[in-house]
């Protein structure tokens, strides 16, 4: 929490210095105050949570997950193993499956059977990715 307040801190004083050289004028301002009031009640939320509740832990294995199949990309990208269009298209797939575990979490927890789904759709994903990395079609 430490180090959250501290860049708290960093960001209200580059706005006032921004602010007082001129380099941000009232309104863009007002925009970042807005945004780093949505960061501190994300943090402030998040300082309440359970780390070790059952929907935390099923957030976590997803995200890691995610994580997982991301550097698989990357990897199959640095490798030459996907082309550029290959991995846009995993890029999407992976967009969607993070857009499920945002949708899952919304409510403040994921349920089992939303936990399911996800893994369903990060299945057909992994498979995917694993399909286009071993294909013929190769970056040159």
């Amino acid at each position: 929490v430490g180090s959250e307040v501290q860049r708290d801190v960093n960001q209200q004083r580059r706005i006032e210095q921004g602010l007082k050289s001129g380099s941000l004028n009232t309104r863009e301002a007002s925009q970042l105050e807005r945004g780093e009031a949505r960061i501190e009640r994300m943090e402030s939320n998040a300082a309440r949570g359970n780390p070790n509740s059952a929907s935390s832990q099923r957030m976590q294995a997803d995200v890691q997950r995610n994580v997982n199949q991301q550097q698989r990309i990357e990897q199959g990208v640095q490798s030459g193993q996907l082309t550029n269009r290959e991995a846009a298209k995993l890029e999407r797939g992976q967009a969607r499956v993070n857009r499920a575990e945002a949708r899952a979490g919304a409510d403040g927890k994921v349920g089992p059977n939303e936990q399911r789904r996800i893994q369903k759709a990060e299945n057909r994903q992994s498979k995917r990715i694993y399909r286009e990395k071993h294909d013929a079609q190769t970056r040159h």
